[in-house]
């Protein structure tokens, strides 16, 4: 076997297998990182709590009935930054697969998630509040202890862990809904933490006020201040919230990478249906959920149950659903605008945070100015507009370029020296 994997045509053949592999993986990054904007935008445009909350719009909704809500809820809220969370996992994998064979270790690897915080911590503090990638770095160090598992260990550790986080969540966030919103909350022994959570409610959104202010005045200075001495402690907080979720779903993403989920290496008959069901199930009770709280009437901690504390199972079933389904549909996807998909998630780092970026200049009061002045329909004519600029610009640049700007100073730092840039 070992003189075997020397020859040139079995080596040209695990080189052909790992760029489909690779191909696979960047189709859904750029599906997913196209996706995430979609989550965030309303967060982008909006009140920060209006992502959930939706009386929070500074205008009009836009939503009678709250259908928008419902349908955004269902198929793209957690899926995307579940399938990216995933990804990240099986990237820890495949960035170590190589440095192994070259005979380094997972110091390197280190490094990287030490950068990667970095810029982290620029996103949040000066860009955008809705960071992932501090709590991502920090999460991965703890992934990086969990390498040298077996995959099935991987995936094991994974799912048990992500099921006892998704208690954690019910038994944390659905009593919030009942004593604020329910007659439980009425008796005299509910009354103080009842008091309680409303305070909370009014401390958030009086946050809100304040935020939503430096926006639209366009006080930059004031925006970054009010980041640093209100929000300093949120990266920490995001990384144990939302740890029992990230971490998890990591190990789970090493598991099923060297498992073969994503390059064949399980019966593609078998992948189509568990996909379709994990798809078309977690769609069907993630429906339940949102019609439920359009029934309540879209209150805040019944808004925040949803989101945190009754969707985390029905979330893993849509996100390894649809990672299943591409990656048996995905290699026979091979048109133009596959193409720009990848390229797309080729770029994806780029991409997450160039996107910020662009979001900055539409909203903020300095820039274009439109915080607080577009309803629902109109933020999603905002995301179609930046797909349209995310999937013209990643593929031409791609073929000029062999790294995405940030992946290219990323790469740099890590290693050190300086990369050609150019092809």
């Amino acid at each position: 076997m070992a003189d075997q994997a020397v020859t040139p045509d079995l080596e040209g053949a695990a080189h052909a297998r790992l760029a489909e592999r690779i191909g696979s993986l960047d189709l859904m990054r750029g599906i997913a990182v196209l996706g995430i904007l979609a989550a965030n935008i309303v967060a982008f445009g909006q009140p920060f709590s209006a992502y959930m909350f939706p009386e929070t719009f500074l205008v009009p909704a836009g939503d009678d009935g709250g259908w928008m809500w419902i349908a955004q809820f269902v198929l793209i809220d957690g899926k995307m930054r579940g399938i990216f969370t995933v990804l990240f996992g099986v990237g820890l994998y495949l960035f170590m697969e190589r440095a192994w064979a070259r005979g380094q270790t997972r110091w390197l690897q280190a490094r990287r998630l030490f950068f990667l915080m970095l810029f982290g911590m620029v996103h949040f503090f000066f860009i955008w509040r809705g960071d992932i990638l501090f709590y991502y770095a920090v999460i991965g160090f703890i992934a990086l202890l969990c390498l040298g598992w077996s995959p099935k260990d991987q995936l094991k550790v994974g799912l048990l862990g992500y099921f006892a986080g998704a208690i954690f969540y019910a038994l944390m966030m659905l009593p919030l809904h009942f004593i604020a919103d329910t007659s439980f909350g009425q008796n005299v022994a509910m009354a103080e933490t009842r008091v309680g959570l409303e305070e909370g409610k009014q401390e958030a959104l009086a946050d809100d006020v304040i935020e939503s202010g430096l926006k639209q005045s366009g006080d930059y200075i004031g925006f970054v201040e009010h980041r640093f001495s209100e929000h300093w402690l949120e990266p920490l907080t995001n990384v144990l919230f939302f740890g029992l979720e990230s971490l998890p779903l990591m190990l789970i993403g090493m598991g099923l990478y060297r498992l073969g989920f994503f390059n064949g290496g399980i019966d593609p008959g078998r992948m189509r249906f568990w996909g379709w069901i994990g798809f078309l199930g977690g769609s069907l009770l993630h429906l339940l959920i949102g019609l439920w709280v359009q029934s309540i009437g879209f209150t805040y901690y019944g808004t925040l149950a949803a989101f945190v504390g009754v969707s985390p199972l029905p979330r893993l079933m849509m996100v390894l659903g649809i990672m299943a389904l591409l990656a048996v549909y995905g290699p026979g996807w091979k048109g133009w605008l596959a193409q720009r998909f990848a390229a797309a998630g080729r770029a994806a780092f780029t991409n997450y945070l160039g996107t910020s970026i662009l979001m900055l200049l539409v909203f903020h009061g300095w820039a274009l100015g439109l915080f607080g002045e577009l309803n629902r329909p109109q933020l999603y004519l905002v995301v179609l507009s930046a797909w349209i600029v995310i999937l013209a610009w990643s593929k031409p640049w791609l073929e000029r370029y062999r790294y995405g700007p940030l992946e290219w100073l990323w790469r740099c730092l890590n290693y050190r020296k300086m990369f050609p840039l150019k092809r």
